[in-house]
């Protein structure tokens, strides 16, 4: 078992893809077994087999087309009402606005690519240094996997069974949570070190125009989650009616897009969507490795160790989830791993919709921590920052946002809760 894991993170520091490194590992280790390769190839197309994730390129390609109507400048423009002119109300407003973005992209590389062009140029000009200004981009943007709609919502679901509905309902409070660690950070420093007032003005005449056009931006999450909730379609059903609302945002409301920006957005969508498919397709394979190997029995093996205690396990998950989100996708670590830990959350009665966020958001820490952070190369490249500086000005944030998770751990019902309510 070790000797896979170890072929896959080889091939990860030669540069391979990581979906090659895995896939290409775990055809190794069902190789070992003598068995034919026809079953590799149906456990590769049986990996994205789903209902649920004909969802995923829907709404991929609805948070691209929000994205070139223009809306994240309608974003900033609204939260920085929000955050007035108190210290640090830049600082704030990037907060603010990734919290809204998120219930559009979903992704924290979107999140992160949109509004750090926007603020890594404005925050530097008011004061803040740049590293500063990119690391409060990267810890808010991973709120954007979290708050609905979530991709990794409907990963989870599809590999532990759970409703996509219940998914998306329970990341909004720790959604939330994640933003408002980030905003504490930023109050303190304020308090000991200060921080520039904004500059981003919005003129009087203009403020009612700003408020509406966010209020229209807020409709597309409301959609998509209210219409799920009150089962007037599925969440497959919803991703196409959310590329629906996004055209008419485009097109009729802001009137922003052609239809060589729409061209554009399918062509864009179709790559990421081919992307995503293909490492949850190559993951697949090497999951049913892991499993012949017999991984799911050592996990179960490991249960004694926590004196059957649910609260010390989710500890144990939450560090194995942070030591894997820095070497590995979080759709990826998805797929192999939590089949394995579902039984054993079972069985120590944890409510398995706690469980899933807290691997959710553990994961994502990934996305802002080395050696494989995305989200910290995509700021770097934006805001041509060295990686040290970048992540001494993230850590407190890290502290922070980790603190958040351990609420989730000691708190079910902050996951919980909404789920509960509402069904």
């Amino acid at each position: 078992m070790a000797w896979i894991a170890s072929i896959s993170f080889a091939l990860l520091v030669l540069g391979v893809p990581i979906a090659f490194a895995l896939g290409l590992a775990g055809t190794f280790g069902i190789w070992q077994f003598g068995i034919p390769p026809q079953v590799i190839i149906t456990r590769f197309f049986g990996g994205v087999d789903s209902f649920v994730f004909l969802a995923v390129p829907f709404y991929i390609l609805a948070a691209e087309l929000m994205n070139i109507s223009g809306i994240t400048d309608r974003i900033v423009r609204a939260t920085s009402l929000l955050a007035g002119r108190i210290p640090g109300g830049t600082a704030y407003t990037n907060i603010i606005a990734s919290v809204l973005f998120a219930g559009v992209s979903g992704s924290a590389v979107a999140d992160a690519s949109a509004l750090g062009r926007f603020f890594l140029k404005v925050m530097p000009e008011e004061g803040y240094t740049k590293e500063y200004a990119a690391a409060v981009t990267a810890s808010s943007s991973i709120v954007g996997p979290i708050i609905p709609p979530s991709g990794l919502a409907i990963i989870m679901a599809t590999v532990s069974g759970l409703s996509i509905v219940d998914l998306f309902l329970a990341g909004v409070i720790p959604g939330l949570i994640m933003g408002l660690a980030c905003i504490v950070v930023v109050f303190i420093t304020a308090m000991t070190k200060g921080l520039p007032r904004s500059a981003i003005v919005v003129e009087r005449k203009h403020m009612p125009r700003v408020l509406l056009e966010s209020a229209i931006v807020a409709i597309l999450p409301i959609v998509i989650v209210g219409g799920m909730v009150t089962g007037a379609f599925t969440a497959t059903e919803g991703g196409g009616i959310a590329v629906f609302v996004a055209l008419i945002l485009g097109l009729v409301v802001f009137r922003s897009i052609s239809i060589t920006d729409i061209w554009r957005a399918v062509v864009v969508s179709a790559r990421v969507t081919a992307t995503i498919y293909f490492l949850v397709a190559a993951a697949a394979i090497l999951s049913y490795a892991l499993n012949l190997l017999g991984i799911s029995s050592l996990v179960t093996a490991m249960v004694p160790f926590f004196g059957g205690d649910p609260t010390l396990f989710l500890l144990g998950v939450v560090v194995l989830m942070l030591v894997l989100g820095m070497f590995l996708d979080i759709g990826a670590a998805l797929i192999i791993f939590v089949p394995l830990l579902m039984p054993t959350i079972t069985q120590l009665g944890i409510d398995p919709i706690q469980a899933a966020m807290v691997i959710i958001l553990t994961l994502a820490m990934g996305l802002i921590t080395p050696p494989f952070g995305v989200v910290l190369f995509v700021l770097m490249k934006i805001g041509n920052i060295g990686l040290s500086p970048l992540f001494k000005a993230l850590f407190p944030f890290i502290i922070a946002q980790i603190v958040a998770i351990l609420l989730l751990v000691f708190v079910p019902e902050l996951s919980t809760w909404l789920p509960e309510l509402l069904n």
